[in-house]
């Protein structure tokens, strides 16, 4: 085995790749009203833009993952990447609204793809003890483009205009490209598998009951990001009249969780790690109107904990994904549907939250039901403990040495 620090510098510019997707994954709901004005179409019209890059991440992403050649994983990673770039580029110089559509949704697709073999790259380059490690400087690197990106390339877009938010995405991501092209080792061969064989992994109860986990996770967590201005703006919640600082302390908490969860994946069980972090983003739900109604300095706390748990959870999610599938060699594919869970799990908790305000019933209500979600989310987490298999090769080292 080479020397593991030599094998760094490859994850650090995977996550640099990560940090240009975390930026494009958000910062064109903020820079809609720009968009909307650009191409003279409605709110309603250019908000489709993020639905187009997030439908072409979750659904377009396992697809091309699963028809990459598994003796073409280092050539998969880059040419994903390389489509992530190219997209981002043509989206910033789109002379049209249908365009610019188009290329949002292959923007998705090549974003989706990367971070999928990206995490397993990572896996391939890290030993079993640093996995966990690894995996969450990719996550971290995605949580840093939504919290430190998105507002930091709004600044500069709101000075010169929306597309050079666009130009710093593309940027980023033809930097982390060259990089990685000049300096990432050949990655092992995934065993060869047929569709069918790819499609097995739905059949794998151990790994849906993972991947509904992470669904009711985004329900909650996400679904409930969308609406945490309506909430805190409630004269009974504080009403806060700017929600900006609090985004930044849910952000900020996000990255501490993503990076300080990858140690502590190496040492816990990784079942009873996601139990803790589902019953924390529960509580942490539950608590957020008591926090409001209270002070708008208390609910700072909730709000912290729930960004840091939220995005900590995918850390060891994705590492037990590798571990499940190690043995059929499509880690990979697990991890892209991974990913697709959490965006449909945003997109349904966006829509439950809307329809909880349609129906006028008090903002804590959508407190409420996000904290249910994510408590069924943990119950469903108790079923995966029960049954969790002894993986080959990665039995936990005794305390005692």
């Amino acid at each position: 085995m080479s020397n593991p620090t030599s094998n760094q510098l490859p994850i650090y510019l995977i996550a640099l790749g990560a940090f240009a997707l975390g930026m494009a994954s958000y910062v064109t709901a903020g820079l809609i009203p720009m968009i909307e004005s650009s191409f003279s179409v409605s709110v309603a019209v250019a908000a489709q833009l993020v639905t187009a890059f997030t439908l072409a991440y979750g659904l377009g992403s396992p697809v091309f993952v699963a028809l990459t050649p598994p003796d073409r994983q280092r050539t998969g990673l880059l040419v994903a990447l390389a489509l992530f770039v190219v997209a981002n580029a043509a989206s910033a110089l789109a002379t049209s609204f249908d365009s610019l559509m188009i290329w949002r949704a292959v923007a998705g697709i090549g974003a989706g793809v990367y971070l999928a073999m990206g995490i397993g790259a990572s896996a391939a380059l890290s030993t079993a003890e640093r996995r966990g490690k690894s995996i969450a400087i990719i996550m971290g690197g995605m949580a840093s483009g939504v919290v430190l990106g998105v507002p930091l390339s709004l600044m500069i877009a709101d000075q010169t205009g929306w597309q050079a938010a666009l130009w710093l995405v593309t940027l980023l991501g033809l930097l982390a490209l060259v990089g990685l092209a000049l300096m990432l080792p050949a990655l092992p061969a995934a065993p060869a598998s047929s569709l069918r064989q790819k499609l097995a992994i739905l059949a794998d109860g151990h790994v849906v009951t993972i991947l509904l986990v992470s669904l009711l996770a985004a329900i909650a967590s996400l679904g409930m990001y969308t609406f945490i201005a309506p909430l805190l703006a409630d004269p009974d919640h504080g009403a806060v009249r700017s929600v900006t600082p609090y985004l930044w302390i849910w952000g900020i908490g996000g990255v501490l969780g993503s990076f300080l969860i990858g140690p502590v994946v190496d040492r816990v069980r990784g079942p009873v790690l996601v139990l803790a972090i589902m019953l924390i983003l529960a509580a942490s739900l539950f608590l957020l109107p008591f926090a409001a109604a209270l002070g708008a300095w208390l609910v700072v706390l909730p709000i912290a904990l729930w960004g840091a748990v939220g995005w900590a959870l995918q850390v060891p999610q994705n590492n037990e994904l590798i571990l499940a599938r190690q043995a059929q060699g499509d880690g990979n594919l697990a991890i892209a549907l991974n990913e697709s869970a959490l965006y449909l799990g945003s997109a349904i908790g966006a829509a439950a939250g809307g329809f909880v305000l349609l129906l006028q019933l008090p903002t804590w209500t959508l407190a409420a039901s996000a904290g249910a979600v994510a408590l069924v989310g943990a119950l469903l987490q108790i079923v995966n403990l029960r049954r969790q298999p002894a993986w080959p090769g990665t039995s936990r080292p005794e305390p005692h040495h």
